[in-house]
């Protein structure tokens, strides 16, 4: 009797050889389970076919409109789809076609000062009142605007990470597999020293623990999760009521990264610095796999469009001058 291979074996025989080639595939792997599950659950036609694969894409758990999110949920099934193919041939291959290219970058918002005090004061009140919740979320988000670093990074922070001694993080293997170091300002140390101080009296932790820890029931001292980050986020949110300026449904956390780029690029201009000289510091630091990812910033921002084409004005006014 021939066995029935459900789409879940052929998902985990998929991701089990390319982990053992070295890709972590954590994103992309997370998308091509919950595809088999969906697959399997509903007992979908086989062999597979795009209507069945866009289906699936429309269905994330956000239920957003946007083809853009459903371009890039399909992206993520492409190489899988050509996996399978070897042992269904008739199995189609998802393109371009169907929802769009996902190379479009939407506008980020660009977190003003004050809006950055407001969300560290916000979460001062989160319940329990003066409890370990609140001293996490505001060391957690004043850590990424200060540093620009991704949430995952910090999240997979664990305390021999942080060198409270001399100010400085290791990033280990995070996205592109690559490693790094992020010297800190004073200030963030500081606030680092004060979190790491005010956590080790609710709880004892060893130098392979998490950095950022739960504060509740079940959670408490296990590592903090994205889910439970973007929950509280999401609340914090509401209760801000910022205007959006950017092109995503709403500020996200992920923005904080976005707008630590973008004010280091506005400093650089006011003082009247190189920016090319500083690009590739800046590339190193965030962790940008190349140079021309941070100079995306000085088009998608509008006040960075205007500094670089005053300072393209300016250039052209000295060419003209030098011929005259």
């Amino acid at each position: 009797m021939k066995t029935h291979i459900t789409m879940q074996m052929h998902a985990n025989n998929y991701l089990n050889e390319r982990r053992d080639l070295g890709f972590i595939l954590r994103s992309s792997g997370q998308s091509i389970n919950e595809f088999a599950h969906y697959v399997d659950i509903f007992k979908c036609k086989r062999p597979l076919t795009v209507e069945i694969m866009a289906d699936w894409a429309k269905q994330d758990k956000w239920k957003s409109n946007n083809p853009l999110t459903w371009a890039r949920r399909l992206k993520k099934l492409r190489p899988f789809a050509r996996y399978l193919r070897q042992f269904e041939p008739e199995t189609e291959v998802p393109d371009k076609s169907v929802f769009g290219s996902v190379n479009q970058r939407l506008t980020p918002h660009i977190y003003t000062e004050n809006e950055i005090i407001d969300l560290l004061a916000a979460t001062r009140h989160l319940k329990p009142k003066n409890g370990l919740r609140s001293a996490t979320y505001e060391t957690l988000f004043g850590l990424l605007a200060s540093t620009g670093m991704r949430v995952s990074e910090s999240l997979h922070l664990l305390n021999n990470d942080v060198d409270l001694k001399h100010g400085m993080l290791t990033i280990r293997q995070t996205k592109f597999t690559k490693s790094r170091y992020v010297p800190l300002h004073p200030t963030t140390t500081e606030a680092l020293r004060k979190y790491y101080s005010v956590r080790n009296s609710y709880i004892e932790t060893t130098d392979d623990a998490s950095f950022f820890i739960g504060s509740c029931g079940q959670h408490l001292g296990q590592p903090l999760s994205l889910r439970q980050v973007e929950y509280t986020f999401s609340g914090l949110r509401h209760q801000m009521n910022w205007i959006n300026r950017g092109g995503h449904n709403a500020p996200r956390i992920h923005d904080l990264r976005h707008t630590f780029v973008v004010r280091r690029m506005i400093f650089w201009h006011a003082q009247d610095m190189n920016i090319d000289q500083h690009m590739l510091s800046l590339a190193t630091y965030v962790g940008h796999s190349t140079v021309t990812t941070t100079y995306w910033y000085l088009t998608c921002v509008p006040e960075l469009m205007a500094l670089a084409g005053n300072k393209f004005e300016l250039f052209s006014q000295t060419l003209e001058n030098d011929y005259d």
